[in-house]
């Protein structure tokens, strides 16, 4: 059963624990369309076209069956609609502007790889973290590489949308010492105007997830227009206080770090005009969390 990843993400501290590789996946069920990972939408093997390396040489016309690549006003351009992947573009491109994202991996394989990384794993009480894209979409490859890194005494973690069939995680939760998860929105409706998909398996797993025993923190992405208001954070912060055994709960600001790989993909970005939620806006949204708890937690005295 082999996995479709994109890339490993080295000696990170933002993923868990310690010092981890990160395993980034193929694959998404939701389209969250301000995504930082828009490489992982699809799960299939794609093309990335970096026109800032690509010097013109034409060398990838001569090889592009689809006519994808074209030359427009002395420049070559990618219409990624007219891609077929048959990636005959990648072997000539000397500059390296045009590169496949997407590899087939074994478990075993992606063992050997990061086995390397497993000192500072030691050192920092760190460990392997799969992400993506959504990992659980890949049930058996995940299943079975957390397994072994488990079994060679690694610490194991996983980032998950939450939007698969509970019995999934039930296969998988075994083999996982930490879960990370996203709360984006309460609203059904809201949620799946934003992400394409319902929030109703999301929320049930949350609740699934806290009566597991499994150690697990949750996190709001605050984005622009979608739930950067008092209205749509309310509804959120009073889910999370229903909690009993989540470990943390921490508010994310948006960044538009990701408009370079939704250019290079040929994707429309639909917040490339937005900017990050300003600092003292944050700090207001981290006050009302904590007026929330306070609050929430004097009305449960009083029962």
């Amino acid at each position: 059963m082999n996995g479709q990843i994109t890339h490993i993400q080295r000696m990170s501290t933002h993923d868990g624990p310690g010092i981890r590789s990160t395993i980034f996946l193929k694959g998404c069920n939701l389209q969250c369309k301000w995504c930082h990972n828009p490489e992982t939408f699809s799960s299939k093997p794609e093309l990335e076209w970096l026109s800032d390396k690509c010097i013109s040489c034409q060398t990838c016309l001569l090889v592009c069956p689809s006519e994808a690549l074209s030359l427009q006003n002395g420049k070559v351009a990618f219409e990624k609609s007219l891609c077929t992947a048959c990636f005959n573009c990648v072997d000539v491109c000397f500059p390296e502007a045009i590169q496949k994202i997407g590899r087939e991996i074994s478990p075993e394989e992606l063992f050997a790889e990061v086995e390397q990384d497993f000192s500072f794993f030691r050192e920092s009480n760190g460990g392997i973290t799969f992400s993506g894209g959504e990992p659980m979409l890949q049930l058996e490859f995940v299943k079975e590489t957390l397994r072994l890194f488990r079994q060679a005494g690694i610490h194991t973690a996983i980032e998950t949308n939450l939007n698969v069939p509970w019995s999934w995680y039930e296969q998988v939760l075994p083999e996982v010492d930490f879960v990370m998860a996203d709360l984006k929105l309460v609203d059904d409706h809201i949620h799946h105007n934003w992400t394409g998909a319902s929030n109703r398996q999301i929320l049930q797993n949350i609740i699934n997830l806290d009566h597991s025993g499994k150690t697990y923190i949750l996190r709001t992405p605050i984005v622009p227009g979608v739930n950067d208001s008092q209205e749509q954070l309310e509804p959120i912060f009073e889910f999370v206080s229903r909690l009993k055994n989540i470990q943390k709960y921490e508010l994310l600001p948006f960044h538009p770090l990701a408009a370079s790989k939704y250019k290079n993909l040929g994707i429309p970005n639909p917040f490339e005009a937005n900017l990050c939620i300003p600092a003292s806006k944050l700090k207001e949204f981290d006050e009302l969390l904590i007026k929330y708890k306070k609050d929430n937690h004097e009305r449960k005295n009083k029962l």
